[in-house]
């Protein structure tokens, strides 16, 4: 039988063939005969016990600018016309993200979604690693401005970040003589209601912020991404530049901590960050980092993917 898949992503038209993973992750699924589409989180209902999608069907190519062919709209039921989901929105994840998780999750045992929304929903990547807090480093989540005062004041050099914030962005560093904290702290607080986050920051960064890809539970491979001179960041989003590496001692400590739970819940595809031997974040929604893991490597993190998925769905 024909494997049907549907991708919940951003407009394929936009993304960087180099390095899109959710591309890979297509490109790889058509390879093996597999027929998908694509949709946008806007075009998924819930309608009276039916949750449907109306989605393209999508050819793709190695050509920038020409690289995927899209069919004619079809309104597609989640439940009868497709095998697997495959949930690679890229965040904020707002409210938005959560409601089409909750959505999904009513497909639970008739159709797969990974990862699994229920627990991409009950996962947020700041938030997972407090679970492993011997791996991480100090770390501080509060909206309280004297604990986080206190805070600053303990560790000296830290770094402030939004708790629901992605690819790098809104990521500060704040010494211990910062005149801007005051200020960094208000606009945090005025732009939501959310706590934020504080670390206490490692200067070991400036070697690079290790991205480490566990495909269902196990580490299969490393980049380490440089930050550019002056900058704390090393996020490809804000410019960090992607290099060859191999996993670590540390990498694999960390792995074997945290896989048996991602296995657990269904997070077949997630993308580590290690500063040093310090687990900083586990990124569940839509992980980068694929393409440069098999172009530096060799390790072809797509085809394992799917290589789990055929597992899944022969076990149910």
């Amino acid at each position: 039988m024909v494997l049907r898949v549907a991708v919940q992503m951003d407009p394929i038209s936009g993304v960087d063939i180099r390095g899109d993973t959710s591309f890979a992750l297509i490109e790889t699924a058509q390879a093996r005969g597999a027929k998908v589409w694509t949709y946008q989180p806007k075009h998924l209902s819930w309608n009276e016990g039916r949750i449907t999608a109306v989605a393209r069907p999508v050819t793709v190519r190695r050509e920038q600018g020409n690289h995927a062919d899209e069919g004619a709209p079809e309104t597609l039921d989640l439940a009868e016309d497709i095998d697997v989901i495959l949930m690679r929105q890229d965040p904020p994840f707002d409210m938005g993200y959560i409601t089409a998780a909750h959505i999904l999750e009513e497909l639970k045992g008739r159709t797969l979604v990974l990862n699994d929304p229920e627990w991409v929903r009950s996962s947020p990547e700041k938030l997972l690693p407090l679970k492993f807090p011997d791996l991480i480093p100090p770390t501080l989540i509060s909206r309280d401005l004297d604990a986080i005062k206190a805070f600053r004041k303990t560790h000296r050099d830290i770094i402030l970040k939004p708790l629901y914030g992605n690819g790098g962005a809104g990521v500060f560093r704040v010494k211990e003589d910062d005149g801007n904290f005051s200020a960094l702290t208000e606009m945090f607080f005025a732009a939501s209601r959310e706590p934020i986050i504080a670390q206490a920051f490692l200067p070991v960064v400036s070697e690079g912020d290790r991205r480490v890809i566990l495909i269902d539970g196990e580490g299969v491979g490393v980049i380490n991404r440089r930050p550019q001179p002056g900058e704390t960041r090393s996020n490809m989003h804000v410019g960090g530049a992607a290099e060859p590496a191999e996993l670590s001692e540390a990498d694999r400590h960390i792995c074997a901590r945290i896989g048996p739970l991602l296995k657990e819940r269904g997070l077949v595809l997630v993308g580590i960050d290690v500063i040093g031997d310090r687990l900083t974040e586990i990124n569940v929604t839509s992980p980068t980092g694929v393409q440069e893991l098999k172009r530096f490597s060799g390790v072809d993190a797509s085809a394992l993917f799917w290589d789990a998925v055929d597992r899944r769905l022969k076990t149910g």
